[in-house]
């Protein structure tokens, strides 16, 4: 590998102070801050804390609902990708599943609880249809509704993408072997998939434990942990101490998580070479489960039926006569208008920067020799484990009576941390399949190491860049668990607007602007995938 530039320090030290003063410090201040009290340093605001029967109440609801979730979500997400990948379903249902299962991805949280509202409630959609309430929406009902809907798509993917790296020619010579069903269900399917089915528990339970924006539309009376920290935060009477502690007992799970993740890793299997087989048809078993996901999938899409319905209505259910005044009047409202553009504009510059930052970080790791090179990996895992409303009110806290309070630039700056994670690990998968001796190559040219990333190293992972870009647009788009305390009258993205029109029971705006976010979300992810296809293609 080449030598250690000037140039590769620089940037390093640049996103050494980034991190330092973006994740670390307001995380160390958050703790010095959940220690403090009017006589000194002391545990006395951890004591208060779990001395209210209420707090312990609500983290007891978080635990039962999250871990409900979590075991459902699991359930559901491998029957997805168990008939995608071990059945024969006909291939483009196994493509319309495929597509349509990412859909929740591109709306805000807090959406997902108007559309169960407006799908389940005493004049919803569903009940309308079926003739009565099937179920009390507010409180744990509609919670897990939503947080299913929630972390379906990611735990769906992490299923998926273990599946593809099981040797399916074991299952046929088990059952050849004279295994019965359930026994060679279990060695050739469960077993290899125990490490991707734990994480996929984890992950669906911390994202459920540490949502904000399901429990702010249907939560109810059924009090959570995120909710409590927001009312803590922002209520009549804030209290930054007790939103400090909160927000320090949210990161436990939180980390138990992710070394619960890092030991699951072991339970992985790793096979010396995948074969290609076509497993054999059997009609019981593909017919089931091609009625199953399907109805899973329709099922999910169904509780979202509403918010495409219900805007283009005068007054849904009561006047069911089309109209355009909805869009009419959102498009007419400077200040909505100008809450769109804020999304449009802080997803931009998060995408922009946050891809180059996460490029970087993986470039400096895997393309050259600098001693301290791990220490993105670090960044990395923090920003994975620390929660969206957590890096918030850290942010709150460190930064209350600065310049940085209520602008776009703390808004970019704290999606570019939260949100790090993944496009690094993208980036970083991507740069370390490529060979390592191009740096030197260029060196030995002429080149400066600036050049042979812009003209060698950039184009060969320009598919992996777009897909970073993607991510980053998308979800600063959906996002409101880390913005929601950073927000100002003048910075209000989409996603917290919401939270505004649902005291004023202005739920068309709502669906019409969640209507707005979703279709530039998609408009994102098909021209992405578009560019992908043609980088391929060439």
């Amino acid at each position: 590998m080449h030598k250690v530039k000037p140039e590769m320090r620089v940037v390093f030290t640049l996103l050494l102070l980034l991190f330092a003063g973006f994740l670390f410090l307001p995380l160390i201040v958050l703790l010095i801050r959940s220690f403090e009290t009017d006589q000194g340093y002391a545990l006395a605001n951890y004591v208060s804390v779990w001395k209210e029967r209420d707090m312990i109440g609500a983290i007891w609801n978080s635990v039962k609902v999250s871990a409900v979730t979590a075991f459902v979500t699991t359930v559901l997400g491998f029957i997805l990708a168990y008939s995608i990948h071990c059945t024969k379903i006909y291939r483009p249902i196994k493509g319309v599943l495929k597509t349509v299962i990412i859909v929740p991805m591109l709306l805000p949280t807090i959406t997902y609880g108007f559309a169960i509202m407006y799908s389940f409630g005493n004049q919803g959609l569903i009940t309308k249809i079926i003739g009565h309430n099937l179920f009390e929406i507010y409180g744990f009902n509609g919670l897990l509704i939503g947080y299913v809907i929630y972390t379906l798509p990611p735990a769906f993917l992490l299923i998926h993408n273990a599946f593809g790296y099981i040797d399916k020619k074991f299952i046929i010579v088990s059952r050849l072997m004279g295994d019965n069903t359930v026994r060679s269900f279990s060695n050739t399917v469960l077993r290899p998939l125990a490490g991707a089915l734990g994480g996929a528990f984890v992950l669906s339970f911390i994202l459920s434990f540490t949502d904000f924006g399901i429990p702010a539309s249907v939560g109810g009376t059924y009090s959570v942990i995120a909710a409590q920290l927001y009312q803590v935060m922002l209520g009549s009477i804030p209290d930054f101490n007790q939103g400090a502690v909160i927000a320090v007992l949210m990161l436990v799970p939180a980390v138990f998580g992710i070394w619960l993740l890092q030991y699951l890793e072991k339970l992985n299997f790793h096979y010396d070479k995948v074969t290609e087989v076509e497993l054999p048809r059997h009609r019981v078993r593909d017919t089931g489960f091609a009625v199953v996901s399907s109805a899973i999938v329709l099922g999910m899409l169904s509780i979202f039926a509403v918010m495409f319905i219900a805007p283009f209505l005068n007054s849904f259910p009561y006047d069911l006569t089309f109209t355009f005044k909805h869009f009419t009047d959102v498009f007419e409202s400077s200040d909505l208008t100008g809450v769109y553009k804020n999304s449009l504009w802080v997803a931009l510059l998060t995408s922009l920067f946050g891809t180059l930052v996460a490029y970087g970080s993986a470039l400096l790791n895997v393309r050259t020799k600098l001693r301290a090179r791990g220490a993105t990996d670090i960044v990395s895992m923090m920003t994975n484990t620390v929660p969206g409303m957590v890096l918030g009110i850290s942010y709150l806290l460190l930064f209350n009576a600065s310049s940085l309070k209520g602008t776009f630039t703390i808004i970019v700056l704290c999606n570019i941390v939260h949100l790090f994670t993944t496009p690094y690990l993208m980036a970083k998968n991507s740069l370390s399949k490529m060979n390592p001796s191009w740096e030197t190559t260029g060196e030995l040219l002429g080149d400066s190491w600036f050049k042979t990333i812009y003209r060698v190293i950039l184009p060969n992972s320009a598919s992996t860049v777009i897909e970073m870009f993607s991510y980053y647009f998308i979800n600063s788009m959906v996002t409101i668990s880390g913005i929601i305390f950073l927000v100002s009258a003048h910075t209000s993205v989409v996603a917290s607007k919401i939270k505004e029109l649902q005291h004023f029971a202005k739920f068309n705006e709502i669906f019409v602007l969640s209507l707005l976010i979703f279709f530039t979300n998609l408009l994102i992810k098909v021209l992405c995938d578009f560019l992908q296809r043609r980088r391929a293609a060439r």
